[in-house]
């Protein structure tokens, strides 16, 4: 009885290992087929952000690396850029941000409304900005915002505005940025927020309409707390561009004038590829990965939370 028990168990056991060997047979294709993406994950993911962190602990003199620990961060908190490049970007991520996630709301909204003809040309209109290459639109608008024969110049001259240097000033320098950044996202964020709108049932309308709600009151009652996930969304992807805002400042000024358009990756980018202080330059790319994460946290966290 003791030998059948076991040559049953041992039947079951050898039927167990088949099962499992054929499972990971079966499997395999699948590992092959992901292998692919795991190794370009591994080189273009994984080793520049392990290099980077290894970078920013040590510090290259005369060709020789050597360990310096915390010093690379340390010296951000004694270096008057970087917490000029921090305002500069916070400026941005308050004004533009809000700014641009509003007129997408309204946008969307608009083009959400059954009355309103032609709406796939309106929306594929709005939405073209977000594909032009940011090149390309940073080039146009900095031939546009020039102060001698440039169109806007030219454009507000007809109402007799005299001439703006928009920048090579200090103040009208970071308009232009938030100007351009606002036309070149909103219909990206508008066609996500429509996307929201679209998936809002249209019984709680009707249910708002029974209940005597106006328009506003549909809007802010109904619209609004339904949108919350994708304003989450939008946000957030929002406030992460604005801190790592690189190209049209550096198009448009460079940075100037007087660092009054210097962000963070600008900044990295100058200390890196142009006074080759590579060490330095991760720390500061580490510093900006800690504020987006703490921000993209807290914006989430508060958003989330039903009124």
């Amino acid at each position: 009885m003791a030998s059948t028990s076991l040559a049953v168990r041992g039947r079951g056991g050898a039927g167990t290992t088949s099962r499992r060997a054929l499972g990971r047979t079966l499997q395999r294709p699948g590992a092959w087929f992901s292998l692919p993406a795991a190794l370009l994950l591994a080189v273009f993911f994984a080793y520049p952000l392990a290099t980077s962190l290894w970078q920013s602990l040590h510090a290259t003199s005369g060709g020789v690396t050597t360990w310096v620990g915390l010093d690379q961060y340390a010296r951000l908190f004694q270096d008057p850029l970087v917490g000029k490049s921090l305002m500069n970007a916070g400026l941005i991520l308050v004004v533009q941000v809000p700014l641009m996630i509003a007129l997408a709301v309204g946008l969307a909204y608009l083009l959400n409304q059954a009355w309103l003809r032609f709406r796939a040309g309106f929306r594929l209109l709005v939405f073209l900005p977000a594909v032009t290459t940011l090149v390309a639109y940073a080039v146009v608008f900095r031939v546009m915002l020039a102060t001698d024969g440039g169109a806007i110049n030219q454009l507000i001259g007809l109402v007799g505005v005299p001439p703006v240097d928009w920048l090579n000033n200090e103040w009208w320098s970071r308009v232009a940025l938030i100007a351009a950044i606002t036309w070149r996202w909103t219909g990206y964020n508008m066609v996500i927020i429509l996307a929201g709108l679209q998936s809002i049932p249209a019984e709680l309308y009707e249910a708002a309409r029974i209940d005597g709600a106006g328009r506003w009151q549909t809007f802010t009652r109904v619209v609004l707390p339904q949108l919350r996930p994708v304003l989450i969304f939008t946000t957030v992807t929002s406030t992460i561009g604005a801190l790592q805002l690189f190209d049209e400042n550096w198009i448009l000024t460079e940075g100037g004038p007087n660092d009054a358009t210097l962000t963070p990756v600008l900044y990295l980018y100058k200390v890196g590829f142009r006074q080759f202080d590579f060490g330095y330059a991760s720390a500061i790319a580490w510093l900006l990965v800690a504020i987006t994460a703490v921000i993209a946290i807290v914006q989430f966290r508060v958003m989330r939370e039903k009124p």
